[in-house]
């Protein structure tokens, strides 16, 4: 196997491991994911006109969010846990649905992907969780990694047609 190909986080038998980073050098991580959720125009002007039965969506989506990216080691078994500077999470109508953008930052040796990840997909979640009493029909998709900053690896930015 090459080292292109070599996966971080399984060891010479095959056997999952969380990755060594002690030789790693600390610096400024950033990163920024979305998620999108789908669903009818009623359903957006309901969190839009703050009509939802259960409350303010969006606010609770955002904090929904930002604590799952504080708590991303506990959900994803290999994380390492990691002090955040910065996590944000903007939810942002559009025309078929709730586009959701999460930036996390950090200054340390492992970087905060899977931190933004994580919060864009509870947040999106969470948003389908306030509403569903409304519209069950609601798709959560297009969870992805916008960009990364920091590390070995240096800034990495996902083309248009990714």
């Amino acid at each position: 196997m090459t080292d292109e190909l070599k996966l971080s986080h399984v060891d010479e038998r095959g056997q999952a491991r969380m990755v060594d980073v002690a030789g790693k050098d600390v610096t400024h991580r950033r990163a920024v994911a979305e998620a999108f959720v789908s669903m009818r125009p009623g359903t957006l002007a309901t969190i839009v006109e703050g009509r939802a039965p259960k409350g303010d969506v969006l606010a609770v989506a955002r904090t929904a969010g930002i604590m799952a990216a504080k708590r991303t080691s506990d959900l994803i078994p290999l994380c390492h846990p990691l002090p955040l500077t910065h996590a944000a999470v903007d939810l942002s109508p559009e025309v078929n649905g709730v586009r959701v953008t999460a930036v996390c930052e950090t200054d340390g040796k492992t970087g905060v992907e899977m931190e933004a990840l994580t919060a864009a997909s509870v947040a999106a979640l969470t948003l389908y969780d306030m509403v569903k009493a409304v519209d069950r029909g609601m798709t959560v998709s297009d969870i992805r990694l916008l960009s990364k900053e920091g590390g070995r690896s240096g800034r990495w930015t996902r083309e248009e047609d990714s």
